[in-house]
C-alpha cells in the first residue's frame, strides 16, 4: 500500500512539475473567453472643471437623407483649434461641410469655406459617424504661406470618375481625399484662393474613414518633422472580417494606419507630395512608404505631448469592448485586427475577447498605457453598440490650470465622461498589464453648481470632444447642441467650507444616544460598538448606531476621525459606517466602510429616506456588480475624511488621508442633520472625531 501511495504521488509531482515552471501569468492563458477585461473601473479623481460657454455654432445637416438617427444632431463640429497666426481665431470644422473661424473676442463663428460645397455632388455625409468634412491642420507657416489640409468623403460618381491613389479596399464604396489649399491672403475672414488633392483612399465600409490629419506642434523650422502631415486612416469598418480582413496588419494597404506625407515633395507615386525618408517603411518593396504607425481600427485622436519628452499619444476606439490610450512612434504596432487592447480577438467570437497565447511577446504589439472597457449589461446584444468610444485628448500643460498639468484630457464621445490619466504614469509594458490608472472629473458650470456634459448638452448622446487654443487652453464642444466651452478653472469636488461651529472632545457616553445603548462602551477616549447589532423593524438600514448630540445639527459639515473594524478578517462583509444628515431613524446618509465591494450594499454612500437604503455613489458598477476598491481590509486605525456640501449635494470620502477620494456622491435630499457612527452586524470603534460645519436654522 505504502509503495503504490509513492507511486502515486512520484506521479503527480511529475505532473505538477510542468506547471510549477510555467511563469504565473503565462498559467492564467487559456481558451476561455474573458468576462470582464478591464475590472477596474475610472476612479473619482475629487477634482473638476468650470465651464464657461463661449459659442453655439449654427445648426447644419447632413447632405442627404441618413438612416442612422445618430447624425442627427444640432450640428457635427468635431473640433476646435486656434489658426497659428497669432490672430486669436479659433477654427472648427462640421462634418455636414462648413469651415467656420470664431473671432477672437466675440468668438461669434463665421464661414470660412463650404467644403461641402466645393465638391458637391460627390461630397457625402449622409452615413457614417465620420464620413463628410472630417478635419483640418493649418501648416505652422499658415500666416506667410497661407496653407491649410482638409481631410473629406466622396461618394457617388467619383467612385466611377477618379481612382484612390493607394491600393483601395475590394467593393469601394467611399474615397477619403486629403486637400491642400492656398489662401490667397491669409488674414483674411473668408477663404479666397486655390487647392489641388493630395491623396485619395478607398474604403469598403461606411464607418472608419479618414479621421484626424495634423502637424507636430514640437517640430521647428529645420526639424526631420518639421511640415510634415500625419494622416490617421481607419479600417474602414470592416478590418477584422471578410473582404479586407487583415488590412490593418497589411502592410501593403494604407487602411488602418498612421500615415505621415510631406505636402512639399513630390516623390509619391502619384507626384503630389513626398514620402519622408525616415518613414519605417519608406522604400521597402510591397509596403506602403507613407505608413508611420499601424495597426488600428478607429485611430480617432492623436496629440503629441507639448512638455516631458514630447511623446505622441493615440485615443483608439475599440469593438467589443477597449477604449484605449497607445504612444506611438516610427514603426509602432498596436495590434488590431488580431488584437483589441492587451487581449486576443477572435475573428470566430464576435461577443467576447480572450487571453494573449503564451508567445505573445515575439509580435512586439504596442499594447495600450491605459484603457477602460464597455461593461455592457446581461442582457446586452453583442451585435448592437454598446454607447462607448474614446475621444483625445492631449496632455495640458498649459500655464491657467496648474491643477490639471501634465494630464492626459480625454472624454468618452457618447456618456460625455470627462477623463485623465497622469503623463508620468503612463509607460509602456509589453505584458500590456501595467496601465496609468484613469480618474474621472466633475464638471461645474461658472456658478460652482455640478453639472454633467448630458445635462450641459440636453442629450443623454453628447458627441463631446477636446480641443485647444494655441497656448494649450481646453475646450470641449458637443454635436448634441452644437455649444462650445472653454474649461477656465478648476476646483476640487465637494470643496465648500463647513462652519464655523466646530465639535471635539465629544467621546463621553453623554454626548451620544445609540439606538440600543447595552451594546456600546465609552472608555474616555473612544466610541466602542462593543456587541454587534441586530436588524430591526422598517427599511433596510444599518442595524446600530449612535448619533453624536453634542453641538447643532449641521447643513454643510466636514467629519474627521479614526475609525476601527474590531470584527476578524477571517469574517467577510465587515463594515462600520460613519452617519451624517441624520434626521430620524429612517432619514440620514451614511457611507459604508467595507472589505467587500461585491454586493450593492457594501463600500458605497447610502440615502436612507423612509424606505430601503439607496446607493447614491458614483462607483457602483450594476453591470459588473463591482464598486470602488474595498475601503478597509484589516483590524487596523485608519483615517477617515468625510465632506458634505448641502448646497450643491456633493459628498466626498477619504480614507488613509488619500489625495483622491474613495466614494463621491451628489444628492440634496436632505439639507441638514446630526452625525454618528455604528455598523450593520459587525463591532467596532472610534477616535479623534472633530466635526466642523454650518449650523441649521
Amino acid at each position: 500500500m505504502r509503495r503504490k501511495l509513492s507511486w502515486c504521488l512520484l506521479t503527480i509531482a511529475a505532473l505538477l512539475l510542468p506547471l510549477l515552471a510555467v511563469p504565473p501569468a503565462a498559467q492564467a492563458r487559456d481558451d476561455a473567453p474573458i468576462l470582464d477585461p478591464i475590472p477596474d473601473d475610472p476612479a473619482p479623481s475629487g477634482l473638476g472643471v468650470v465651464l464657461q460657454e463661449v459659442a453655439q455654432l449654427p445648426k447644419s445637416k447632413p447632405t442627404g437623407e441618413p438612416t442612422d438617427p445618430r447624425l442627427l444632431r444640432w450640428n457635427r463640429i468635431n473640433h476646435v483649434g486656434e489658426v497659428p497666426d497669432h490672430s486669436g481665431r479659433l477654427y472648427v470644422p462640421d462634418l455636414n461641410g462648413n469651415l467656420y473661424l470664431l473671432d477672437k473676442k466675440t468668438r461669434t463663428p463665421h464661414v470660412y469655406l463650404d467644403v461641402a460645397a466645393t465638391f458637391a455632388p460627390d461630397f457625402f455625409s449622409q452615413a457614417g459617424l465620420g464620413q463628410g468634412f472630417g478635419f483640418v491642420a493649418f501648416h505652422p507657416d499658415f500666416a506667410k504661406n497661407g496653407k491649410f489640409y482638409t481631410a473629406h468623403v466622396e461618394a457617388g460618381n467619383a467612385l466611377k470618375t477618379k481612382t484612390p491613389d493607394l491600393t483601395p479596399q475590394p467593393k469601394t464604396g467611399y474615397h477619403g481625399v486629403i486637400d491642400e489649399w492656398t489662401a490667397n491672403d491669409p488674414k483674411a475672414e473668408t477663404f479666397s484662393g486655390t487647392h489641388r488633392e493630395l491623396l485619395r483612399i478607398g474604403f469598403a465600409g461606411r464607418i472608419h474613414n479618414l479621421q484626424q490629419i495634423d502637424f507636430n506642434p514640437n517640430a521647428r523650422p529645420g526639424d526631420a518633422d518639421y511640415g510634415k502631415l500625419y494622416m490617421s486612416v481607419g479600417d474602414g469598418g470592416n478590418g477584422n472580417v471578410g473582404d479586407n480582413g487583415g488590412d490593418p496588419q497589411n502592410l501593403g494597404v494604407p487602411q488602418g494606419k498612421i500615415l505621415r506625407i510631406d505636402p512639399s515633395g513630390n516623390d509619391s507615386a502619384n507626384g503630389k507630395y513626398g514620402i519622408p525618408a525616415d518613414n519605417p517603411f519608406a522604400g521597402q518593396a510591397g509596403k506602403v512608404g507613407e505608413i508611420y504607425a499601424y495597426g488600428m481600427r478607429d485611430p480617432h485622436r492623436f496629440s503629441w505631448d507639448t512638455g516631458g519628452t514630447h511623446r505622441m499619444f493615440l485615443a483608439h476606439i475599440g469593438e467589443h469592448e477597449i477604449e484605449s490610450i497607445h504612444e506611438l512612434y516610427a514603426g509602432a504596432n498596436i495590434g488590431w485586427s488580431e488584437r483589441e487592447g492587451a487581449f486576443t480577438f477572435r475573428k470566430d467570437d464576435r461577443c467576447h475577447l480572450y487571453p494573449l497565447p503564451a508567445d505573445d511577446d515575439k509580435y512586439k504589439y504596442e499594447y495600450p498605457l491605459a484603457a477602460y472597457d464597455h461593461d455592457p449589461p446581461p442582457d446586452w446584444d453583442c451585435r448592437s453598440d454598446t454607447g462607448h468610444a474614446i475621444s483625445g485628448g492631449y496632455v495640458y500643460r498649459g500655464a491657467k490650470l496648474p491643477a490639471l498639468r501634465g494630464k492626459y484630457l480625454f472624454t468618452d464621445i457618447v456618456d460625455g465622461r470627462l477623463m485623465y490619466t497622469e503623463e508620468s504614469e503612463m509607460k509602456h509594458d509589453s505584458t500590456g498589464t501595467n496601465r496609468a490608472q484613469i480618474y474621472q472629473m466633475q464638471a461645474y458650470d461658472t456658478s460652482g453648481k455640478p453639472v454633467t456634459m448630458k445635462e450641459l448638452a440636453g442629450d443623454e448622446r453628447v458627441d463631446l470632444r477636446y480641443g485647444s487654443d494655441a497656448k494649450g487652453e481646453p475646450y470641449l464642444l458637443a454635436k448634441a447642441n452644437g455649444k462650445i466651452w472653454k474649461i477656465v478653472g478648476t476646483k476640487r469636488f465637494a470643496s465648500c467650507k463647513a462652519g464655523p461651529a466646530r465639535v471635539g472632545h465629544a467621546m463621553d457616553a453623554k454626548n451620544w444616544t445609540p439606538v440600543t445603548p447595552s451594546k456600546w462602551k465609552f472608555p474616555g477616549d473612544q466610541v466602542v460598538l462593543a456587541e454587534a447589532g441586530e436588524e430591526r423593524p422598517g427599511p433596510r438600514r444599518p442595524f446600530e448606531y449612535a448619533v453624536l448630540n453634542k453641538g447643532p445639527a449641521l447643513t454643510s459639515t466636514r467629519i474627521d476621525a479614526k475609525v476601527r473594524l474590531d470584527t476578524p478578517v477571517s469574517i467577510s462583509n465587515r463594515d462600520v459606517i460613519v452617519i451624517f444628515g441624520y434626521q430620524d431613524d429612517t432619514h440620514f446618509y451614511y457611507t459604508h466602510l467595507s472589505s467587500d465591494n461585491t454586493i450593492y450594499p457594501h463600500n458605497g454612500i447610502y440615502l436612507v429616506n423612509g424606505a430601503d437604503r439607496l446607493r447614491i455613489d458614483r462607483q457602483w458598477n450594476a453591470n459588473r456588480s463591482h464598486g470602488a476598491p474595498p475601503s478597509i481590509t484589516d483590524e487596523a486605525w485608519h483615517r477617515v475624511s468625510v465632506t458634505h456640501c448641502a448646497g450643491t449635494g456633493e459628498t466626498a470620502v477619504y480614507v488613509d488621508g488619500k489625495s483622491r477620494p474613495v466614494f463621491t456622491a451628489i444628492d440634496k435630499t436632505l439639507g441638514s442633520g446630526r452625525v454618528g457612527f455604528g455598523s450593520f452586524d459587525n463591532i467596532g470603534r472610534l477616535r479623534d472625531l472633530t466635526v466642523r460645519g454650518t449650523p441649521a436654522k
